[in-house]
């Protein structure tokens, strides 16, 4: 089971990858027009997508100890989304033996190290700075 969910993850977060460096090859953010932001379904995708941010952040939340991880975490998985949650995902997954229970990764509370959280939310911050 946990090798099956580090390749599900690890392909989320490369197709989350691909996907995203595409679009933003393609047509740049600041470049979307004025009807597609004002559009029903996007904004019903939107509150979608970050309603289930916030779902998965409070799991996140209960396993970091530390307030700098936590908000870290936050401001992570808000910038960028799936891309932080596989990747969140992934580090617990790595954390287990291949042949181990995936419970550890479910109910485990970490030692609430900000370095990984801060790397993504400085990179998620930065692209929306840039975007």
């Amino acid at each position: 089971m946990v090798i099956a969910l580090r390749l599900l993850f690890a392909l989320i977060l490369a197709s989350m990858l691909g996907v995203t460096v595409w679009a933003s090859l393609h047509t740049p953010l600041s470049e979307l027009p004025r009807a597609v932001w004002g559009h029903p379904w996007f904004i019903a995708a939107m509150a979608d997508a970050y309603w289930g941010f916030v779902t998965f952040y409070l799991w996140v939340a209960w396993k970091e100890p530390t307030v700098a991880a936590r908000l870290l975490w936050l401001v992570a998985i808000l910038a960028l989304g799936n891309l932080a949650m596989a990747t969140y995902c992934l580090r617990e997954l790595f954390r287990i033996p291949a042949d181990g229970s995936v419970a550890p990764v479910i109910t485990r509370v970490n030692d609430g190290s900000p370095v990984l959280p801060a790397l993504l939310a400085a990179s998620g911050v930065g692209i929306y700075l840039l975007a």
